[in-house]
């Protein structure tokens, strides 16, 4: 399924240093990653033509505009506006030709100006598309930095997953979303963070609401972090039996991907703070060394039986 986003003129303008022409409709409609160059089209050719990417005019098309007779030039223009393209940028800083500022008006279009040089325009575009395209979702849990891995904590209401992450953040770990996680992917990492209007903000059950930056210091929170593992907190009961020695291993479908899981049981007296610590450096030493500890262990026993 295509996903697809709109997004303000004004928006996309600031996102890359553009100059608004035309606001046309006011929105620009985001469905493609990919950009087209409508050499061809101005050119009379519109077959398997994109129309709902964004448009491009470089030197070559603009050059070619100008170097048409009048009527073929406002028929070449207009064809491409009839289209239904959702926006034009003209790269390079050049000039706006009136055939289209004129049919831009008339279609309610907008167009665009940039200073930078058509490829390099080109690859910040595919760059800001590739990200604003990208799946997304929510999650309800807390997403932590601890030792530098992104640690998303989940579990039922009231298990202490606010709590937990209050004790963490005592010890010098750093908060990026409460309650509610925003996640998107870069097609490498998947990359969470918190809603605006909550940014910084913790519910502490008996205590209400605290903002941890203005509590701990700005070094107590960061913006986004990519999600690394998942440690999903879960009552403690003795009618199931819990991993002990580490080697199986639990995974949890987010965006598409398959992000290692930690089950870890609460029941009072358990110091679950410092077992996410744990599990935090147990997943660096692995993932850098490429070690397991319940391998080594089980490889040692086997050896020393023989």
């Amino acid at each position: 399924m295509t996903t697809i986003k709109t997004v303000s003129v004004q928006e996309f303008a600031k996102k890359l240093n553009l100059q608004i022409i035309r606001e046309g409709v006011g929105v620009v409609e985001l469905s493609s990653i990919s950009v087209s160059r409508p050499g061809l089209q101005l050119a009379g050719y519109y077959e398997k033509f994109a129309n709902r990417r964004v448009q491009i005019i470089g030197y070559a098309e603009h050059e070619f505009i100008k170097s048409l007779p009048e009527k073929a030039r406002y028929k070449a223009v207009n064809q491409l506006f009839e289209k239904d393209i959702n926006c034009l940028i003209i790269a390079r800083g050049l000039d706006v030709l009136e055939e289209i500022d004129v049919l831009a008006q008339e279609y309610n279009c907008p167009v665009f100006v940039s200073q930078k040089v058509t490829t390099v325009l080109i690859h910040d575009l595919l760059m800001y598309l590739s990200i604003e395209l990208a799946p997304s979702g929510k999650v309800h849990g807390v997403l932590l930095d601890v030792y530098g891995v992104g640690v998303l904590i989940t579990g039922k209401a009231g298990i202490g997953k606010s709590e937990t992450a209050l004790e963490l953040i005592s010890r010098g770990h750093r908060l990026v979303a409460d309650d509610t996680v925003v996640l998107h992917t870069d097609g490498e990492r998947i990359i969470g963070s918190a809603p605006e209007n909550i940014r910084y903000y913790m519910e502490v059950r008996g205590v209400g609401i605290i903002n941890v930056k203005t509590m701990y210091g700005s070094t107590s929170v960061r913006d986004e972090k990519t999600v690394n593992m998942i440690v999903e907190l879960l009552p403690w009961t003795n009618d199931l039996e819990y991993d002990r020695l580490g080697n199986e291993r639990y995974y949890t479908k987010l965006l598409d991907s398959q992000v290692v899981t930690y089950k870890i049981p609460v029941q009072s007296g358990r110091n679950i703070p410092a077992i996410i610590e744990a599990a935090s450096k147990k997943y660096r030493l692995e993932q850098q060394l490429g070690m397991s500890v319940a391998e080594e262990l089980i490889s040692k026993a086997f050896t020393s039986k023989e």
